[in-house]
């Protein structure tokens, strides 16, 4: 598995960044740049399954497994999801970690994801316009 990266500054407070992060209605605009339609179903606490959902209902199950609140969020991805159905793949354990740091108005947003190499390309396309959604957002 390939190990990403990728980094933003964002003029606006961590709690900002946040929010815009990990609200239903600002989450399904960044995650646009993925999949039109992208939403997730959680009840957001650590421990809890995610499920990663697009407009018709497929995507991928997840746990949340490390939530640090205006800090750390890190899902650990267990399969895909097929017409309701929990799949196993051979990225399974792959994880997607976000760390917020800074002070005051001046956030640094970094992201690290582990990717099979057919979705390697594609993430770093996608992932550097998600984060520049995040920024448009959190600085209004």
């Amino acid at each position: 598995m390939d190990h990403l990266k990728f980094h933003i500054d964002i003029n606006a407070p961590r709690e900002r960044v946040w929010q815009v992060l990990w609200s239903d209605d600002s989450y399904r605009k960044w995650t646009a740049a993925f999949a039109p339609g992208s939403y997730a179903e959680s009840d957001w606490k650590e421990g809890s399954k995610i499920r990663f959902l697009g407009s018709e209902g497929n995507g991928m199950f997840s746990t949340i497994e490390k939530l640090i609140h205006a800090d750390t969020m890190i899902f650990k991805h267990l399969g895909e999801l097929k017409d309701g159905v929990e799949l196993e793949t051979d990225w399974a354990g792959a994880r997607e970690s976000y760390y917020l740091s800074g002070k005051g108005d001046l956030t640094s947003l970094d992201v690290t994801l582990d990717s099979v190499g057919e979705y390697k390309d594609y993430f770093n396309e996608a992932f550097p316009r998600a984060l520049q959604l995040v920024k448009e957002m959190a600085e209004q």
